[in-house]
This record gives C-alpha cells, sequence and structure tokens, in this order.
C-alpha cells in the first residue's frame, strides 16, 4: 500500500470516528436558532431635566446661546475617551444604553463595567446590545451581567457553535455563511437619553491606551441634545429587532462560567462577577478619573445621524434594499465637495462606485487625501488585500496615500493616548472632512463589508471648528508616522517615509516579511473585495 493512501474506514482508529461523530452532531445540532420567545420590547425613556445629566445638558445648551440643538466634545486620545464613558457610567441616573461589536474582558472593561454594575444597583436600566461573533473564550464572560438585577444583554445575530473553540463555532455556521458574515458593527454609548459617544472604539484594553502590545489610535465623539434622541432611537430599533436574542435564550450562567480559563492558563481569570480580570500584568493598571462634563469644550454645530437598518443584518429582510446606507450617505456627503476631501478609514476598499465617485471630483480639482493601515500595522491583514487592489489606480486618479506606520513615535502616541504605552500602533479611527468644514465620526470603515455587509452608524457634523481640531490632532501622524505611497514612471510602487528623508525608500510594503506577502499573494485570488 502507497505510503500516503487512506487505510479502509473499518480499520480507522475508533478516536477518530469519534471525532468525525461528534462533527457532524455539532454540524448538525446547531443548525437552527432557538425561538426568540423571551425577547420583551423596551424604549429610550424620555430625556428628563430631573435627572443631574438632564439637567447639565438644558444648562449647556443655555450657557451657549448657539441656535444649534446639539453640542459636540471631540475623544481623541484613549484617556479622554474612557474618562467620559465612565463619567457617563457613574453620573446616569434612569438609563445606560450600550451598543458594540465587541467587549473584550480586560483590565479596562472591569473598570467601566464595574461602574455598570454600580449604577444598575442604584436603580438605573442598562441595556447592553452585542453583537455575537466576539462573545466565545475570556471574553463570552461580560455575559454574565446578564444576570444581574437590573442588567439586560443581547446578542445580535446570534452564531451557533461552541464558545470555547472559535474555529468550530464558525464551522458550525458554513451552513448558514450568508447571515454570519453580516455583523452588526454599530457602536454607542447613551446615559439618560442627555449624553452619547459614537465613534471608533470598542470597549477593551487596545482601545483605551492600556495594550500590553499594541494599542489602537482611534476617534469618538461625545454629544449632548438632540441628536442623543436620535442615536437611542437607532438603538431601539437594533434592541427590539427579531435578531436580538436575551443572553438566557441562548447560554445559562452555568455555561458562560464554564468558558473562564483553566488554571495555569495564560489568560487572566474573570471575577466573581464575571466582568474582567482579577489581576492585570505585568503591574497594576491606572485609568483616568472620570471626565468633568460640565467644563469640557464643548462646539455647538448643525448635525445629522446616519444609521443603518438592521434589516440589513437578515438576508430574507429586503425592507432597506432601497434604503441609503451610511457608506454611501458618507459618498453624498463628499459630493459637496470643492477643495480638499480627507479621509482615515483603517480598512479602505473603495469598491467601483466609490472609485467612480473619485474620478469625478478629481475631474473638478478636488484634493483627495487618504490615510489608512499599512500591512505592517494593519490588525486585519486579509483587509490589506482589497485595499492593495485599488492602489494604482487610486494614484492614477491623484489621490494621495499615506500608509500608517506601525512603530510609532512617543510624540504620536502621546497624542491619541498615554506616551508609555506599547511603541506599536494600528489605526482604527474612522473619519471623512470634507473642505475643513463638514465631517463624519462613526463606526464605519470605507470598504465593501461596512457598506454591503455590515450595519453602521455615524454623525455628520458641519462645524470648522470641529474640523479644525480633528485635522490639528491627525496631522502630526501624517506628518512623521506614515508613509506616502507614489507611483513611479514605470509603473511600480515606492513608499517614502514621512517627512522625506527622514529614511529610505522602500520598494515593497514596509516592515513586513517575505512569508505574510507570500501568503496574501497566493490568497488574493480567492478573496473577493466585500468580504475582506
Amino acid at each position: 500500500m502507497p505510503a500516503h493512501s487512506h487505510a479502509p474506514i473499518s480499520r480507522q482508529p475508533r478516536w477518530l470516528l469519534a471525532w468525525l461523530l461528534g462533527l457532524l452532531l455539532v454540524l448538525g445540532g446547531c443548525a437552527n436558532l432557538p425561538a426568540n420567545d423571551q425577547q420583551t420590547p423596551s424604549y429610550a425613556l424620555p430625556m428628563q431635566q430631573a435627572t443631574p445629566l438632564g439637567q447639565l445638558a438644558g444648562q449647556l445648551r443655555q450657557q451657549s446661546g448657539s441656535r444649534h440643538t446639539t453640542g459636540f466634545r471631540l475623544l481623541g486620545s484613549a484617556d479622554t475617551a474612557f474618562s467620559a464613558r465612565l463619567a457617563l457610567t457613574q453620573q446616569a441616573q434612569r438609563t445606560l444604553d450600550l451598543q458594540y461589536y465587541a467587549i473584550h474582558a480586560d483590565a479596562s472593561t472591569r473598570e467601566l463595567l464595574l461602574a455598570v454594575r454600580e449604577a444598575a444597583a442604584r436603580g438605573v436600566r442598562v441595556r447592553i446590545l452585542l453583537d455575537d461573533f466576539n462573545t466565545q473564550g475570556p471574553d463570552a464572560q461580560v455575559l454574565q451581567l446578564a444576570f444581574v438585577p437590573g442588567v439586560e444583554i443581547r446578542l445580535f445575530n446570534p452564531i451557533r457553535g461552541p464558545r470555547s473553540n472559535g474555529f468550530l463555532r464558525i464551522l458550525s455556521s458554513l451552513h448558514d455563511f450568508k447571515r454570519m458574515q453580516h455583523r452588526m458593527h454599530n457602536k454607542l454609548f447613551l446615559a439618560d437619553n442627555a449624553f452619547g459617544i459614537t465613534g471608533g472604539r470598542n470597549l477593551g484594553d487596545v482601545y483605551f491606551g492600556q495594550g500590553d502590545r499594541s494599542n489602537f489610535i482611534d476617534l469618538d465623539v461625545l454629544a449632548t441634545g438632540q441628536q442623543v434622541r436620535a442615536m437611542s432611537a437607532s438603538f431601539d430599533k437594533y434592541w427590539n429587532n427579531p435578531l436580538a436574542y436575551p443572553v438566557e435564550t441562548l447560554l445559562s450562567k452555568k455555561e458562560i462560567a464554564a468558558l473562564t480559563p483553566a488554571s495555569g492558563s495564560s489568560e487572566p481569570a474573570a471575577d466573581s462577577h464575571g466582568i474582567g480580570p482579577t489581576q492585570t500584568t505585568p503591574a497594576q493598571r491606572s485609568f483616568p478619573q472620570a471626565m468633568e462634563l460640565a467644563s469640557q469644550p464643548w462646539i455647538w454645530a448643525p448635525s445629522v445621524l446616519l444609521s443603518d437598518s438592521p434589516a440589513k443584518l437578515d438576508p430574507e429582510d429586503h425592507s432597506s434594499d432601497d434604503v441609503p446606507t451610511v457608506v454611501e450617505g458618507l459618498l453624498d456627503m463628499m459630493q459637496q465637495a470643492r477643495q480638499q476631501i480627507t479621509i482615515v478609514s483603517p480598512y479602505f476598499v473603495p469598491g467601483d462606485k466609490m472609485m467612480e465617485r473619485f474620478a469625478e471630483l478629481r475631474q473638478r480639482g478636488v484634493k483627495i487625501v487618504v490615510l489608512t493601515n499599512s500591512l505592517s500595522s494593519t490588525d486585519a491583514a486579509f483587509a490589506h488585500i482589497g485595499y492593495a487592489r485599488y492602489r494604482e489606480r487610486l494614484l492614477a486618479l491623484g489621490v494621495q496615500l499615506y500608509e500608517m506606520r506601525a512603530l510609532q513615535q512617543s510624540s504620536v502616541r502621546s497624542a491619541f493616548g498615554s506616551s508609555g504605552s506599547p511603541s506599536r500602533a494600528s489605526l482604527h479611527s474612522k473619519l471623512v472632512i470634507v473642505d475643513g468644514r463638514i465631517l463624519s465620526i462613526g463606526s464605519m470603515n470605507l470598504d465593501l463589508r461596512s457598506k454591503l455587509q455590515n450595519t453602521e452608524v455615524a454623525l455628520i457634523i458641519r462645524s470648522r471648528a470641529l474640523s479644525r481640531e480633528i485635522t490639528e490632532r491627525m496631522q502630526p501622524l501624517l506628518d512623521n508616522g506614515t508613509w506616502k505611497v507614489l507611483q513611479q514612471p514605470d509603473g511600480s510602487l515606492l513608499w517614502q517615509l514621512q517627512p522625506p528623508g527622514s529614511g529610505p525608500d522602500q520598494h515593497q510594503d514596509p516592515d513586513s516579511s517575505a512569508l505574510l506577502r507570500s501568503i496574501l499573494w497566493i490568497i488574493s485570488p480567492l478573496a473577493p473585495d466585500e468580504l475582506l
């Protein structure tokens, strides 16, 4: 018998037969979701002037003397992003509504969720809506909050399968691959229907400058006033959607506790409340104090909220087919440009329609500047495949391309987090600025996944002051933390370290390994843009 031929089935080891049988049971037993019959509709409560946050919102509006109904405060650093969320949690008296793609069970999340638990204990109604893609392994421990009085957690678009093993979980859902690909990517943090946060950040150490090896460079905006009610209405649409399953429908408290890392694991164990690690390594972390909301430099400006319909995630629901998506709304915003568009998107896969829009804008003389991740800085190498397909065409249009370096100088890191954080960084900010007067901040990437697969939310704000503040914060990164991509006369690409002359030019994706580049080259023909 040839060395690599297979033995007859009857002679295969019994453990292999048992494994195959178990796999078939997993695939068959997880084919369908349970009935979502425990979901009780609930809605945002009217903003009450009687709550401290409601009173403060009214006072800030009156003090501003502005005719505009919403005030904004940029959360450009990791510290302000954390302290603003902590302030809203500690000061809420009636409601807390959190909507996220991912909540990681780590030190910073533990600090925030301890405050959430304390809010529930004083009578605040807490609703947490979480996409189900990342609720596995240690991160599933945050779901134990669902069993705390006053807290309700729902999982959006659930994925069946064993949460202790991400591969088997995905494998068990391959029969429903199209639905599994659709994810709720929205990010909202709302308190008393009076203050709210949206932007690029999920909840976890890497979003708040506390990562051990790398951190995200990210942006959020804190809002107070009229647009917060629109943000709450968007939350309610998802919360009461049939795809939002109460945790208790899918998991028992015992099943969640069983996902705690075993003794000796490198993962930190969850505390008795299931809301994060009991210890931090290598040293105890320190976190910012709660923001003093009343003393912040609020900017009052006209705005509109763009929010995808949750029906976008249901392949069988076509009610939103003719409704413009958030990304399409941003394309319409770009159409207003007369001078310059600045795009910051960590995952940038424009697609044909966006390329057509860029061509129209360039013909009108509009300057287009794009900042995205380099292959070495991205946390999603497959997404880089889609971006790389468009580089030459973008440069041929005259689009200026900048790719962020993975290793950042302390001056750049300190602008977005603490100067003592790791030197490695990955871009996670999502924003568009038009002519220095209109901007958007939200959860969306400028890629086909955000346009076609995921749901997103974004604020469009007409404000020169806020646009200028963001530009001033991003400029040091563009000037000192990027590679500018250029096209040479022979058509090949060249990466020029910024500022020019500060280092040698590169002729392939900088700071990346030949092995990684080879793997992506092999995979590229098999990876459609809309799945990257």
